[in-house]
């Protein structure tokens, strides 16, 4: 069975049913004391780059070793909300917001360079900014893109990568992608306008839960927060310009791939397999130039750490013990 953007914005999504929790007596409500305390760590911090508010969330000991997450489309640094806490006890990390994106400003498309460079060297300006010097990188979707090019201008810096349905490979843009190539190949408004079904309810509701499991166990928090963000005035025209320059990335994958197989960074690869935008199909190509490679299909769908989050921070800080180095 193949899928295209088209037929998954036609098709009939689950409905998903939400009850209210009943109210409960006093001692049932009480939080875990060792949860709320490692909640309590993660900081929510801005930093002004090129005259552009950029949110990010900071956890653990800033002497320890970092680990830089970096978010997909549609969504910020919220995804990684339960991660950061188990990696902080151990690790310093560091989980921004792009321009756009979660509590980062969103400057109109007219007036700012929505592009993956842009956002790759604003990664790069906060992190210095940090005093950072290696650091670890999770990619996952627009993530990969980003770090990947954050690795091209200094590959000695990254001591190691975490990959998650973020893709490097041809192989992994199959037919999901034909309505944003043809944009590529013809940026008009009208093919352009064509994705916008993209950017509904329906749609985002359906990144979260197609190819999981147990849909009714994601919390439909996810998509209406994501939501809210994306029908904010002008942020259609800005996924629009990220749309189209998504393109850009495609050009540099041969010369990733090249620095993959010069420097070898240690990399635990955890794919959701259930995932039509970056399908298995663009997991396996890793294996042929990264020989230091841990490399694991969850069974599950685009956002894997809503199904899979206490195994792949386990498997994260396992990782993470064995490759780091300041």
């Amino acid at each position: 069975m193949t899928y295209s953007l088209k037929s998954i914005l036609g098709a009939s999504l689950l409905a998903l049913t939400v009850s209210a929790p009943a109210l409960l007596p006093s001692p049932a409500l009480a939080v875990d004391a060792a949860v709320a305390t490692e909640l309590s760590q993660v900081s929510y911090r801005s930093e002004t780059i090129d005259g552009v508010k950029i949110a990010y969330r900071e956890a653990g000991d800033p002497s320890k070793p970092t680990v830089l997450l970096l978010h997909g489309f549609p969504t910020s640094s919220h995804m990684f909300r339960n991660l950061i806490p188990a990696l902080s006890k151990k690790y310093h990390v560091i989980a921004p917001d792009y321009p756009g994106y979660g509590a980062s400003d969103m400057p109109l498309a007219k007036d700012f360079e929505y592009s993956f460079a842009k956002i790759a060297d604003m990664m790069t300006t906060l992190i210095d900014r940090k005093n950072v010097g290696r650091y670890s990188v999770y990619l996952m979707d627009y993530g990969a893109p980003v770090g990947f090019r954050m690795f091209a201008s200094d590959p000695e810096r990254v001591a190691g990568f975490i990959i998650q349905n973020g893709n490097a490979y041809e192989e992994g843009l199959r037919e999901f992608w034909d309505p944003i190539k043809a944009y590529w190949a013809e940026p008009t408004a009208e093919n352009g306008d064509k994705l916008r079904g993209f950017l509904t309810l329906d749609a985002t509701r359906w990144q979260f839960t197609h190819g999981t499991q147990n849909p009714e166990k994601i919390s439909p928090d996810n998509y209406w927060h994501v939501q809210y963000l994306l029908d904010r005035p002008g942020n259609q025209e800005v996924q629009l310009e990220l749309f189209l320059n998504y393109g850009t990335n495609v050009a540099e994958y041969p010369k990733w791939q090249a620095l993959f197989r010069k420097h070898q960074t240690p990399t635990l690869l955890m794919w959701g397999k259930n995932d039509p935008i970056f399908p298995a199909e663009g997991a396996h190509p890793y294996k042929r130039d990264l020989k230091n490679l841990e490399f694991t299909l969850l069974d599950t769908g685009h956002f894997a750490l809503e199904e899979y989050g206490s195994e792949i921070a386990g498997r994260m800080i396992d990782f993470l013990d064995r490759n780091t180095q300041k």
